[in-house]
């Protein structure tokens, strides 16, 4: 067995569901490196109470749609200094708007970050994993991708390729005991939801079986699943942890 450190790489890991996946990943015994754009200091500060809890983190500025900066993060940081057991791909970011209004540059943007980013991470993550001949790639999709959802052709548009991407690079891995799944998240707590107009949060409420919003632990705990010996026979899967919006 490699001596080098088990690790998991999680992109956008300085908030939200980015940083409940990091501490959790932390809690099951794995050093994590978490990535950021933006805000350093929330980046440094999830790192920071992942190490005061006794885990292993540290934090890393990496634009995941600038195709040579991943490359180079993986050359410099990541070959031959750690065993790099997982990989999370959750970096993303929103443009919303109405499809005869949105601007070419709002589209691209949305798929550079959500979809070319998490291909050109798995890219290089799937290069070390199928020479030590172990990982567990999860990609962070979302309902809406499944679903669709007015306003967000774009978001949606790139969350609905990672569904194709996670499900043709499991049978391209599976070969090298490389499983590929994700995890399709429903309407979250975080930042991003927090600042919804109080109707449209009670529409979104109806609209869930379990009459509530999920939280960023909800969606921690099935990566941790995911990234598990307990998972080790599943790949090309979507788990959709939405309470039951969508099923």
């Amino acid at each position: 067995m490699s001596e080098l450190t088990p690790t998991a790489i999680v992109t956008g890991g300085s908030r939200g569901i980015g940083k409940a996946v990091a501490e959790t990943l932390a809690r099951a015994g794995l050093q994590v490196f978490l990535t950021y754009v933006s805000k350093p200091d929330e980046a440094e500060a999830v790192a920071a109470g992942i190490r005061d809890a006794g885990g292993s983190a540290t934090a890393f500025r990496l634009d995941v749609s600038d195709a040579a900066a991943v490359a180079a993060f993986f050359q410099s940081e990541i070959k031959d200094k750690v065993r790099l057991d997982v990989l999370v791909n959750n970096a993303g970011i929103t443009k919303d708007g109405l499809i005869m209004r949105m601007k070419d540059e709002d589209f691209e943007r949305v798929l550079d970050v959500n979809l070319c980013g998490a291909f050109t991470c798995l890219r290089e993550a799937s290069k070390l994993m199928t020479r030590q001949r172990l990982g567990r790639i999860i990609n962070i999709t979302s309902v809406v991708g499944q679903m669709g959802n007015a306003g967000q052709a774009n978001y949606c548009a790139a969350k609905a390729g990672l569904i194709g991407l996670t499900k043709s690079a499991a049978k391209e891995l599976a070969a090298r005991n490389v499983t590929v799944n994700a995890v399709a998240p429903g309407f979250i707590e975080t930042d991003m939801t927090a600042g919804l107009p109080e109707e449209v949060r009670k529409a979104y409420v109806e609209a869930i079986p379990l009459r509530r919003l999920g939280s960023a632990q909800d969606i921690a705990d099935a990566v941790a699943f995911l990234a598990s010996e307990r998972a080790s026979y599943i790949t090309g899967q979507v788990l959709a942890v939405n309470g039951g919006m969508y099923c």
